[in-house]
């Protein structure tokens, strides 16, 4: 895969790599009944309805990875209907502005309006506004932790798959994985770059954000051999530490970007993940002692 995947500076050559390696999970698993194109905001939305005319559902704003420099609706299509189908959720996938045509706060703002587009429109989706999640990969991870940030009153939880949380990229992980481990630290440099935004602002890196508490119930989905995974598991102590119910499932011997691959770890992580999130709003589903869990997966 690193052998076939452009190095960083060219847009186009990352764009074109990303839409030719566009995710399709290997095991098969429930997809959803019905999918739209649609429109929140001004925002291209894909909304994936498993089971048309029930009510009651969690709904979920996906927000897709790529360095917020590539990919799309279409390249996490097979992942969001899966997630949709496996986990009972309406899931609406947002296509928001990429850079460096469009920088920071763009996609950021994109990711809000969908999510107050969405929960405007739960009822009339089958869902309860009560039960919504913002999640996403990579970026959208990124993107995901803002949005609760800025709006958790709206939010029940928030699924962050190996998101970056600090642009200054000062952790062990990245020395320990920067190379050899298909996402590099060189790309992650030159993602954040495209991006722009100033480094401190808790809108760009969620990690420096002064004030945890009072975000939703999290679930945190990390490679272990990943540049950006102590990333993750530092967001998830503070978390703890704010009192937010979090758990960390840490995926060893797999890499970043692994979610949407035909590996048996990936498979236990977008089971696991739909599970989690069918689950949320439920009463009961958890101690809310805001204990981090902390617990290696199995990828076999």
């Amino acid at each position: 895969m690193a052998a076939s995947f452009p190095g960083p500076g060219d847009v186009a050559a990352l764009r074109a790599a990303a839409a030719a390696g566009a995710d399709r999970p290997g095991a098969p698993w429930p997809q959803a009944a019905r999918v739209r194109d649609a429109e929140a905001c001004g925002v291209p939305v894909r909304v994936y309805d498993p089971a048309p005319g029930r009510r009651g559902r969690v709904l979920v704003v996906y927000l897709h990875g790529g360095g917020w420099v590539m990919c799309g609706l279409d390249t996490h299509d097979a992942l969001c209907r899966g997630l949709a189908g496996a986990s009972g959720a309406v899931v609406v996938s947002a296509g928001y502005r990429l850079a460096p045509e469009h920088p920071w706060p763009a996609a950021a703002d994109d990711a809000l309006s969908v999510l107050l587009w969405a929960r405007a429109e739960a009822g009339r989706l089958g869902c309860d506004p009560g039960r919504v999640v913002v999640a996403g990969d990579s970026s959208g991870g990124n993107l995901a932790a803002v949005t609760a940030l800025r709006a958790p009153e709206l939010l029940a939880g928030q699924l962050l798959v190996y998101p970056p949380l600090d642009a200054s990229m000062g952790s062990g992980s990245v020395t320990a994985y920067g190379r050899g481990y298909f996402h590099t630290a060189a790309h992650m440099a030159w993602y954040w770059e495209q991006y722009g935004g100033d480094p401190a602002h808790p809108h760009v890196s969620p990690l420096r954000a002064p004030d945890l508490s009072g975000l939703p119930r999290t679930l945190i989905v990390l490679a272990d051999c990943d540049p950006l995974r102590d990333e993750g598991l530092e967001y998830a102590r503070r978390l703890g530490g704010a009192g937010v119910e979090c758990e960390v499932r840490l995926y060893p011997g797999v890499f970043h970007g692994f979610l949407g691959l035909p590996l048996p770890a990936a498979a236990a992580a977008r089971a696991g993940a739909a599970a989690w999130l069918g689950a949320t709003g439920r009463r009961g589903q958890g101690d809310g002692d805001g204990a981090a869990g902390f617990e290696p997966a199995s990828s076999s």
